[in-house]
């Protein structure tokens, strides 16, 4: 028999938080501009400087919104921004309320530097496309968009934190996808480009487990959803899967799941 693949679903629990987009300018502004919202912006927003740079003034605070830097805005700050140099081109997108954004972790009422400026502002531009042609599901599209937007800066800051360690992402796919397979630590560690010692201490950090431990967990996962979608023998989905004997697995299904591998199947 073929092993059987996981399931793979939201981390619980895992609330979507509201997102709605509101609206979206871009600006193209020399030293004549200057705006103000005395009672702030109505709505949550994010400035992307892709030229130039300018000004942003709140609660006696003075911020430099310079080329390759975003920042998300509050509602409801009395505030006023303002060309700096001659030439500042920005989007400005409306959206509401916070809560994808606070999510995310993305640092509100300051501004952050961002690498993915050129991927940002191609998601502003087929996102303002989309809202002149307004083509069939345009409101889906825009919305999606609006939220994309906020993710790629998002990953990109994830990207940036230690233990996130995003050398291990293809690690990880490559063990997802050979979960009936010993698992080649060797070519794991070579493929990382890390030492062995760095590679076992980040593995651990990223997951919590060993990548012995970790493939285990995948394989016991798999097990169980051939014990719930298929009537190959106990036998069988321990051999298909790479356990030592049927013994072995059982024993380490009832570690996992409290109940060994017969009595799961016939209490569905």
């Amino acid at each position: 028999m073929a092993y059987m693949n996981i399931p793979y679903g939201l981390d619980e629990p895992f609330v979507l938080p509201e997102f709605r987009f509101k609206m979206i300018w871009k600006v193209h502004a020399d030293d004549s501009y200057q705006a103000a919202q005395p009672k702030g912006f109505p709505y949550p927003g994010i400035f992307v400087t892709f030229e130039g740079s300018g000004r942003f003034e709140s609660d006696g605070a003075s911020r430099a919104l310079e080329t390759g830097t975003y920042m998300i805005v509050r509602p409801g700050e009395p505030c006023a921004y303002r060309c700096e140099g001659g030439n500042w081109k920005f989007y400005f997108l409306h959206f509401d309320p916070l809560d994808m954004a606070v999510q995310l972790n993305l640092a509100v009422g300051e501004p952050a530097t961002t690498a993915k400026l050129p991927e940002a502002s191609l998601l502003c531009e087929r996102l303002i496309d989309c809202l002149i042609v307004q083509p069939v599901g345009y409101g889906f599209t825009a919305q999606h968009s609006a939220q994309e937007l906020l993710l790629v800066l998002a990953r990109e800051q994830e990207a940036n934190v230690r233990s996130r360690h995003p050398e291990l992402d293809d690690i990880l796919y490559r063990m997802h996808l050979r979960i009936g397979e010993p698992p080649p630590i060797d070519d794991f560690v070579r493929r990382s480009g890390l030492s062995r010692t760095a590679f076992f201490a980040r593995f651990r950090a990223r997951t919590g487990l060993s990548p012995g431990r970790y493939m285990q967990e995948l394989r016991l996962a798999s097990s169980k959803a051939a014990l719930e979608t298929t009537n190959a023998a106990v036998k069988e989905i321990a051999a298909a899967l790479g356990f030592y004997d049927e013994f072995h697995f059982s024993k380490l299904f009832k570690q996992r799941y409290g109940t060994a591998p017969r009595d799961y199947r016939r209490g569905r």
